[in-house]
Order: structure tokens, then sequence, then C-alpha cells
């Protein structure tokens, strides 16, 4: 297994987007998890929803949509871990 920060954002109060990463082996079990980097005690900041796109026989894009829950802006990590 191996981990990493695919890349790093920041949302505004209550908005959304959508970002993409490229290149990954279909072979690979991917998991994908999104962590605030601002802390904001009380409540959840974030969340992430993940799908994927089998873009050729040998290469997968993940489609990673983040959202802010609060009511502030929000800065964050998306990291990425390899299972196998």
């Amino acid at each position: 297994m191996w981990t990493g920060v695919q890349f790093t954002g920041s949302l505004g109060a209550r908005a959304s987007q959508r970002w993409f990463t490229h290149g990954w082996s279909p072979d690979w079990h991917v998991i994908w998890y999104v962590v605030p980097t601002s802390p904001r005690p009380g409540a959840p900041e974030l969340e992430w929803n993940v799908a994927v796109e089998r873009a050729s026989p040998t290469s997968c894009t993940y489609w990673i949509k983040v959202t802010n829950l609060s009511t502030a802006p929000v800065s964050f990590e998306a990291r990425y871990a390899v299972l196998s």
C-alpha cells in the first residue's frame, strides 16, 4: 500500500467543485479521501464523492466532487491510498 496527496484545493462557503485525475492503472484498488486543512471545530466541513471513468484499456480517470458544508471558506487535501 502507498499513500499521497494528489492535489490541494479550496472552496468558498457552501460551494461545490469537481476535479479529475487521470492515468491510474485499472488494476489498482484506489481509495480517495478529502481532509480539511483549515480547522473549524464543531461540525463536518466537507463531503465528497468519487466517480470512475475507464478512459482506455490501460487507464482510469477519477472524478472527485467536493462540497463545502460550512459557512466559511475551507482549504483541503485530496489524498489517495493504493491498496493493491
